[in-house]
């Protein structure tokens, strides 16, 4: 069956949340699919510390649903699903999930970014046994326990700080000899007393896939070349993200790491489609900038159904207005 829509927004992070938001306050009836997770990276994440105007902080689920209900309370519509299928040869365009068919006259991608792996065999036949990709979530299950944490930006900081609270050890493993994370919170964990380093290390394997859990890591210097193994209950693994593109390779323009290509606020290569979010954010890739092109992306998609010219910043609208 054929559902025909003003506005389709994909992915229900913060960046497709205000979207919908911005869209329903311009009374384009926006419909939203979630995807699978729903609710994006935050979602995973405990206290959201830098969000304006949460002085003490907020749970990433709570502000995912506050904004979830936020954009429903305008007319946002929001049903669940997972996209299998976008043609952009044409308008109108085509989104596809496994319930439905649906036409949009402007579509919105919001789709983030996955969490990357190491690549290694046992990683793969350890996920959930004892290898993770989040620490919120599979954190409990590791009380008292030796951890190590593989990554030196931000994320893996923040891991390794959470895991703390319930590891006896948490082990940073960084491929260089100094962090890429910002100050803050390399401060943070390199004054943490649970918290140790292995500098100049990759990961070489994950003990025991025969066993269905993890006893340890087998750790290589990039440097002298000489391996060892350490012994961990646990390796959580936070080497960046990889943007959820595949189902547009050859329909948009994309940068060489797979992030939509975007310009002048939200536009893409397509007239009529609009990314916001982790999915065209290689740099930034936080709650609020995503937030911020959400916003961008639903005044992009507004002007351009009204026919008006992209760049006319003076020209009021209904959506701008809508404050």
């Amino acid at each position: 069956m054929k559902q025909s829509e003003e506005v389709i927004i994909v992915g229900s992070g913060p960046a497709g949340l205000t979207a919908a938001l911005y869209s329903a306050r311009a009374n384009l009836s926006p419909l939203l699919i979630e995807g699978v997770p729903a609710g994006g990276q935050l979602m995973l994440t405990t206290m959201v510390e830098n969000w304006p105007g949460y002085r003490d902080g907020i749970m990433g689920p709570e502000l995912i649903d506050t904004l979830r209900a936020q954009a429903e309370r305008f007319g946002s519509r929001i049903v669940n699903g997972q996209v299998q299928r976008f043609d952009l040869s044409e308008t109108p365009y085509i989104v596809e999930t496994s319930d439905a068919r649906y036409e949009t006259r402007a579509l919105i991608i919001s789709t983030g970014a996955s969490a990357r792996l190491l690549g290694l065999p046992s990683e793969q036949v350890l996920m959930g046994h004892g290898v993770s990709t989040c620490a919120t979530c599979d954190g409990y299950f590791f009380k008292e326990k030796r951890i190590a944490v593989v990554g030196g930006g931000d994320s893996a900081m923040e891991e390794a700080l959470f895991l703390t609270k319930f590891a006896s050890q948490v082990t940073v493993v960084h491929r260089r000899d100094i962090l890429r994370a910002s100050k803050i919170m390399q401060d943070k964990a390199l004054a943490h007393p649970r918290i140790t380093f292995e500098w100049n290390s990759i990961v070489e394997d994950i003990r025991d896939p025969d066993k269905g859990v993890v006893t340890g890591i087998v750790v290589r210097d990039t440097k002298t070349k000489v391996s060892k193994e350490l012994s961990v209950d646990g390796v959580f693994v936070a080497i960046g993200h990889t943007p959820n593109t595949e189902l547009l390779t050859g329909q948009l323009d994309l940068d060489s790491h797979g992030y939509i290509q975007t310009n002048t606020g939200a536009r893409t290569s397509q007239s009529g489609v609009f990314a916001c979010g982790d999915v065209q954010d290689p740099v930034y890739r936080q709650a609020v900038t995503a937030a911020g092109s959400g916003c961008m992306a639903a005044i992009d998609a507004e002007r351009y159904l009204e026919g008006l010219p992209q760049a006319a910043a003076g020209k009021g609208s209904e959506i701008r207005s809508a404050g």
